[in-house]
């Protein structure tokens, strides 16, 4: 599988271990999670999946986190999320449309809040951004860089299973 699909259920089931792997990996970079999803099939239905990816996220520990955010590209980004992740473009589509419709203003705050942010954690900001404006993706990020690092992973943990459950519904046909 060299680009993520839409899938059937019954296809997602009857993939082999490694495809089945590899499609979920374009949801959630996390290697633990990915391998538990592919254990747990076959699924009898998407509240079934939906229900283990957040149930198996939960299993997941500060290694496996950090792993799937760096599978982001930075907020407001666009060039980087045009390259970096050409392979789950369908999955991730639309994701940063707030922030690709953005001005060069905001471009540049966000840009300079997403530095401090990495700095300051060692790890890039995670924000569901599906629907969200660049201003209040930059309002959201300004509030949590003074949060300590321990925090900012359980919320951007959050953030990340919400990103991932709309990556699986992109991706299966219903």
């Amino acid at each position: 599988m060299s680009n993520p699909s839409t899938l059937s259920l019954p296809q997602l089931n009857q993939l082999t271990t490694e495809s089945a792997q590899q499609w979920f990996s374009h949801c959630c970079a996390s290697t633990t999670w990915c391998h538990l999803m592919t254990q747990s099939r076959p699924y009898q239905d998407l509240p079934a999946l939906y229900h283990h990816a957040q149930q198996h996220w939960q299993q997941c520990n500060e290694r496996d986190y950090l792993m799937a955010f760096e599978a982001h590209p930075m907020i407001g980004d666009v060039s980087s999320l045009r390259k970096k992740f050409a392979a789950t473009k369908q999955m991730a589509s639309n994701e940063q449309q707030g922030a690709s419709q953005a001005n060069e203003q905001t471009l540049a705050l966000l840009a300079q809040a997403n530095q401090a942010y990495l700095t300051k954690h060692s790890f890039i900001f995670i924000i569901c951004a599906s629907g969200l404006s660049a201003n209040t993706m930059l309002n959201a990020l300004n509030l949590r860089l003074a949060n300590a690092t321990a925090t900012e992973i359980e919320l951007a943990a959050l953030e990340q299973i919400k990103i991932t459950l709309l990556r699986l519904k992109k991706g299966l046909q219903e």
